[in-house]
């Protein structure tokens, strides 16, 4: 049911316009909202009318009449003023209600539609059943944004989405757990990689600047139709879970670009040490220094360069040398060969994994 301040907002500005006072009851007599707290009302005569068959009433020079939904009565209205237009005003008062309940419950069904959506708990033929009575496209082009927050049931988070993309434009919002919010968005039919990331990027700046607030965001890949808007949804998922572990640095993470890191994400504990053991043996790769990692990280954006490695760190060629071969003599691997700088990135990154799923809870 639409709250009482909607009501009372809705009646203001009707009581502002035509001089009118406005009340509504509940089905107890119980008032809702009025535009005045002059009431010579009694609950009986209001339970009375509710009750009845009746569909309009003037009792005390109040006109009664009923507020339904779905053929239910809801609320019951009175209006009362010194001249002929209270029935008038009255019978505007009630349409303008029923609207506002009739919107809020497509906007309630809408959100419930899509929570289930994504979570697959609907059969094929209830999505497009249930589309078509909630005015959504089957057909058309779609993408699943996931917005991390910081805080539990952020609400400003949310407004401020809504406040950027409008269900006008076929885009909607929607959360199914307390941190993350959903952005089922409308796209061009042959939208660009970049502009996907565009938008990505402004929702982090929009909520970094106008809401002062930290949010990740990651999004799944396009779809062409409704049944698959799940797809880009557990896309989305993944691709905030892998972020968090191997691209921990950045706010934006789409599923596309995820690489290798998706791989390991989705490979068996068991295995992953399994690997690591075959790789390391029994030295403890755990213990690598920042110094060491940092230098490794630099060689290899660098694409295994050392002079231009040396220059950027401003060391000299011989130290970067040094703690080369000196990783090299604790590991076995010696990364200046593409094949073991290879492996030993693989290996860090499976490291990196098992230290992250060390952190949950089971």
């Amino acid at each position: 049911m639409i709250s009482n301040q909607i009501i009372q907002t809705s009646i203001e500005e009707l009581r502002a316009i035509t001089k009118v006072e406005i009340y509504v009851f509940d089905l107890d007599g119980m008032k809702v909202a009025s535009t005045t707290d002059e009431i010579e009302i009694s609950r009986e005569i209001i339970t009375g009318f509710a009750v009845s068959p009746a569909d309009s009433q003037v009792v005390g020079g109040y006109h009664f009449l009923k507020v339904l939904d779905d053929s239910e009565i809801a609320y019951v209205l009175a209006a009362k003023s010194a001249n002929d237009d209270a029935y008038m005003v009255a019978k505007i008062a009630v349409s303008q209600i029923q609207n506002l309940i009739i919107a809020y419950k497509e906007r309630f069904d809408r959100n419930n539609f899509f929570q289930n959506l994504i979570l697959d708990n609907l059969l094929l033929v209830d999505i497009y059943n249930r589309a078509q009575k909630l005015h959504v496209e089957g057909e058309a082009p779609r993408i699943v944004y996931l917005v991390e927050t910081r805080m539990e049931k952020d609400n400003g988070a949310t407004e401020m989405l809504k406040s950027l993309f409008s269900s006008q434009n076929g885009d909607y919002i929607t959360a199914v757990d307390e941190k993350n919010i959903i952005l089922i968005k409308a796209v061009e039919k042959d939208e660009s990689p970049e502009a996907l990331e565009q938008t990505a990027n402004m929702i982090v700046d929009m909520m970094n600047s106008e809401a002062m607030m930290k949010v990740r965001v990651s999004y799944g890949t396009v779809v062409r139709e409704l049944r698959e808007v799940s797809k880009s949804y557990k896309e989305a998922m993944m691709a905030m879970d892998v972020g968090r572990i191997f691209y921990a640095e950045k706010n934006v993470i789409a599923y596309s670009t995820l690489g290798i890191g998706r791989l390991i994400y989705q490979l068996p504990v068991n295995l992953c040490r399994i690997f690591i053991e075959e790789i390391f043996g029994g030295n403890q790769v755990y213990d690598i220094d920042d110094e060491t990692l940092t230098t490794i990280n630099k060689f290899f954006e660098n694409n295994l360069n050392v002079s231009e490695t040396s220059r950027q760190l401003f060391i000299h060629r011989n130290t970067l040398v040094y703690r080369i071969e000196k990783l090299q003599k604790a590991t076995g691997l010696d990364i200046r060969t593409f094949e073991d700088a290879m492996t030993f990135k693989i290996a860090m990154m499976v490291v990196n994994y098992m230290k992250y799923l060390d952190t949950l809870d089971y």
